[in-house]
């Protein structure tokens, strides 16, 4: 299809049509986190297998890691359903290691987080979504102050320092909120106008919904740190 034939409404309801896409991948990778969590939490055996060693809660940890690097890198090379497979597994590992949070912390508090979390992410996003201003610049800066509160974070293990937890927490917020907008822009430019049903067409919206997923799940984080209770 040449996109130089198509009408602006056109290309808007392919471009609405491929993030209707993207929320549909991420919100079911959600839900799936979300309820391997909470089952896992209420499932003694489990967390016991889990929690008793540290190798493997480390191991869980390296496994989400590594699943998200393989699928950055090689998103070109794999299948759609290999994406979908790799995306849902790295969804269901999350939920493992998010098992931790129903342990530590109330089910009220986590439940307020959450909403806290989807409002302010549904507002960034859709800024994102309608706004003409380019924001590339605001997406630089974000992406240099995570560098910086990673580097913070990985000090302050060692430290133990109560004020900069704090200012890495308040940070940490502010730049997944950035991060949201500019990465709802940069995934609605990404969209290919007129691949719709392919493989590539799958293969961004997996790509997509995986950005958008590790937005909201590092915003819920650093927002549970200041509204959430612990048991």
């Amino acid at each position: 299809m040449n996109i130089n034939q198509l009408s602006q409404e056109q290309i808007k309801a392919e471009q609405a049509r491929f993030m209707t896409k993207v929320y549909g991948w991420m919100s079911g990778a959600l839900i799936i986190t979300g309820l391997i969590a909470a089952w896992v939490a209420n499932t003694e055996e489990i967390v016991n297998v889990i929690f008793s060693n540290k190798l493997y809660f480390y191991g869980l940890l390296i496994a989400e890691f590594a699943a998200v690097a393989y699928l950055s890198a090689a998103i070109n090379r794999i299948s759609a359903s290999t994406a979908i497979a790799v995306f849902i597994g790295y969804a269901i590992l999350n939920g493992l290691t998010f098992s931790v949070i129903f342990l530590a912390f109330t089910s009220e508090s986590i439940a307020t987080t959450f909403y806290i979390t989807a409002g302010t992410f549904g507002a960034m996003s859709v800024y994102g979504y309608y706004t003409k201003t380019d924001l590339t610049s605001v997406g630089n800066i974000a992406f240099m102050g995570l560098i910086g509160i990673i580097i913070a974070s990985i000090v302050n293990f060692f430290f133990q320092n109560e004020m900069l937890y704090w200012i890495v927490t308040y940070a940490g917020v502010l730049i997944f909120v950035a991060l949201t907008a500019y990465d709802t822009q940069k995934i609605k430019r990404m969209n290919i106008i007129g691949n719709e049903g392919t493989e590539e067409d799958t293969k961004e919206a997996v790509m997509g919904a995986l950005t958008l997923y590790l937005d909201f799940i590092n915003l819920f984080l650093f927002l549970l740190r200041i509204f959430g209770r612990r048991k």
